[in-house]
């Protein structure tokens, strides 16, 4: 009996693929590596290379291996390329979701514990976000997880797949030995973005909008550790294998952060200047998001251990100090 991971390549999902293998559950990775980092894979987990989309390849691997959950992490992820092409999302993201969940029916798998995110709220009513809030998103990307989510939901309704969403805010940090982290190309996210202008790979830090209504005028997000989400993601697995119902948990530190915050902790973790100027707002942000994961640690007895931004950084600031490159072999 093994677990699959979609996406297990990518940044979460090679922190779950590890967190997994180091807890003796037999993993099977598929990714397609178009973002994805191959190194990133602990090696006791089994790899295939192919596309969610691929329904031929999907039953192959289902056809090679006895799949009893599934974890899926393979969405596209980037807001602002989400403006410019959503067609690319909603492909790949919402079409990918569909292939997989007749390739699950066909095979008789139930459990999926799905990757989405805080973007499906879009602008929020109130701060902390509720599970129970209204969905409204603001850009592709979050319509296309909340789109995946719905298609979820008819799938448990019609065929009793069971899953867990896990919406989850802004996810940051490393691995606390510095063997894997985040490495995207392009670069998008702000923390990995200020450490590599810390390490002198970028002349200055640009900040998207300081007229937000916000406490300094900058966004604020509500910063997560990549293990702790690791270990979210395995206990909602268990919390399905227990024969729990379909549900849907936020996944936050419930602190908020603006990005002035984040430059000002980066600069003490790294000692360096870190130069930064302001931009213009991008579209498709809203100002604040912070989460409400009261039910994840009540539901799931989800215990985040990296609850200070500080530590957060300092992970990351490890990573990017023996991988100035990212991921190179």
């Amino acid at each position: 009996m093994s677990i699959l991971v979609l996406g297990g390549a990518g940044y979460v999902g090679s922190h779950t693929v590890d967190h997994l293998c180091n807890m003796d559950y037999d993993v099977v990775v598929a990714d397609n590596l178009a973002t994805g980092h191959r190194e990133a894979v602990n090696d006791k987990a089994k790899f295939y290379q192919g596309d969610i989309r691929d329904k031929e390849f999907l039953i192959k691997l289902f056809q090679n291996e006895d799949i009893t959950d599934v974890i899926h992490f393979a969405a596209f992820s980037v807001v602002p390329e989400s403006m410019k092409d959503p067609l690319k999302y909603f492909d790949n993201n919402t079409y990918g979701m569909i292939s997989l969940l007749e390739v699950m029916k066909d095979f008789g798998v139930s459990h999926i514990i799905f990757s989405s995110t805080a973007a499906t709220y879009g602008e929020p009513k109130h701060i902390p976000i509720k599970e129970t809030d209204p969905t409204i998103p603001t850009n592709p990307y979050g319509e296309s997880k909340l789109a995946m989510e719905k298609i979820m939901h008819w799938s448990d309704v019609a065929y009793g797949i069971k899953f867990v969403a896990l919406r989850y805010f802004n996810v940051a940090g490393a691995k606390s030995d510095g063997t894997i982290g985040e490495d995207h190309n392009p670069e998008t996210h702000l923390i990995p973005v200020v450490l590599q202008t810390a390490a002198g790979q970028r002349d200055t830090l640009t900040i998207f909008g300081d007229d937000y209504d916000t406490k300094d005028g900058t966004n604020v997000r509500d910063y997560v550790h990549v293990e702790d989400l690791a270990e979210a993601h395995r206990l909602a697995m268990e919390y399905l294998r227990s024969g729990n119902d379909s549900n849907i948990f936020n996944l936050g530190s419930s602190n908020g952060f603006s990005n002035k915050e984040i430059l000002e902790a980066a600069r003490e973790v790294t000692g360096k200047e870190i130069p930064a100027k302001m931009g213009p707002r991008r579209l498709g942000d809203p100002s604040t998001l912070i989460a409400d994961s009261s039910k994840a640690r009540e539901v799931l007895n989800w215990k985040p251990q990296y609850d200070d931004v500080h530590t957060v950084i300092k992970d990351a600031w490890n990573f990017k100090t023996k991988h100035m490159n990212g991921y190179t072999k």
